[in-house]
C-alpha cells in the first residue's frame, strides 16, 4: 500500500479570545496531520474548537499563534488577496444552510465561484458548471430556482458550486444538520463518491451515524483534541440507503 501523501500540517495552533483580563482558549495548541484522500469528521460540544478549527484550515480566520502548512507551504504568511486565491482555487465550501442566491437558477449558483476568475470563459463556466450538477445527480435541474428544489436539492446545489473549481479539499460544515435521515445518508453518499475519486473531505457534524461515514472522527473538548481514530465499522451510504429502502418496501406491505 503507497504511503499517503500529506495534504495539511498543522502545528501547536492556538487561538485564543480575550474576555475581560481573561484569556480564553477556543484552540490550546492544535497539532494534526491531514493526507490527501482523507475524510475527516470532526466532532465536539458547541464551544469545543471545532468550527474555530474549520475556519483556520478553511482560510476564513487567523490563529493566534502555531504553523498551518497545506502542500508543505506557509498559509499563514499569506496577504489576503494570496488567501482568497487559494480559498477559490483549492477549497470548495459546503454549509448546512446551503447558501444559495434565492433568486438565481441551481446552474447560476453553481458558476458563482468562477465570476471571479476573469480567465474562464462564459461557455467553460457552463460548461463546469453543468458537469458539477451532472456529477451530484441534478442534470435535469439546471434552470431550478432554489424555492423549486427541495433541501436535499438545495445541499446537492451547494456540493456542485463547492466542486466548480476542482478542489483539493470540501470542508463541510454540518452538511447534513438541515435533512432528514434518508437525504442525508444520500448526501454522504455523494461525498463518499467524491473522496473515492481523490477529494479530501473535512467534515464537522454533531450526529455520531454520520460521522460514520468518515474515515477518521476526530473529537474537540475545551480547544483541545480528545480523540482521533480511523472508524472501525464505517457506512458505506449505499448499503445503508439498501436498507432504508427495503424497512418502507416492508411497511408498506404490513
Amino acid at each position: 500500500m503507497p504511503k499517503a501523501e500529506n495534504l495539511i500540517t498543522v502545528k501547536e495552533l492556538t487561538k485564543t479570545y480575550k474576555t475581560g483580563n481573561l484569556e480564553v482558549f477556543a484552540l490550546n495548541a492544535i497539532s494534526l496531520n491531514i493526507d490527501k484522500g482523507e475524510f475527516l469528521a470532526i466532532m465536539g460540544a458547541s464551544g469545543s474548537g471545532k468550527s474555530t478549527f474549520m475556519n483556520i484550515i478553511g482560510c476564513l480566520d487567523y490563529p493566534t499563534s502555531g504553523e498551518y502548512l497545506m502542500e508543505g507551504k506557509d498559509v499563514l504568511t499569506r496577504d489576503k488577496n494570496e488567501l482568497a486565491e487559494l480559498r477559490n482555487s483549492k477549497l470548495g465550501f459546503v454549509f448546512q444552510s446551503f447558501n444559495l442566491l434565492p433568486r438565481t437558477s441551481a446552474q447560476e449558483n453553481v458558476e458563482l465561484p468562477l465570476l471571479y476568475n476573469n480567465k474562464v470563459e462564459a461557455s467553460i463556466r457552463e460548461k463546469k458548471a453543468i458537469d458539477a450538477l451532472t456529477s451530484v445527480g441534478l442534470s435535469d435541474r439546471l434552470g431550478a430556482m432554489p424555492n423549486e428544489l427541495s433541501g436535499g436539492q438545495q445541499q446537492r446545489v451547494a456540493i456542485a458550486r463547492a466542486l466548480v473549481n476542482e478542489p483539493l479539499v470540501i470542508m463541510a460544515d454540518e452538511p447534513t444538520g438541515n435533512l432528514d435521515s434518508k437525504t442525508s445518508y444520500e448526501i454522504m453518499g455523494i461525498f463518499q463518491k467524491l473522496n473515492d475519486e481523490g477529494i479530501t473531505i473535512v467534515m464537522v457534524t454533531h450526529e455520531p451515524d454520520i460521522a460514520q461515514f468518515a474515515k477518521t472522527n476526530i473529537v474537540f473538548k475545551d480547544g483541545n483534541i480528545i480523540a482521533n481514530h480511523p472508524v472501525s465499522d464505517r457506512k458505506i451510504a449505499t448499503e445503508e440507503l439498501i436498507k432504508i429502502a427495503t424497512l418502507t418496501d416492508e411497511k408498506s406491505t404490513t
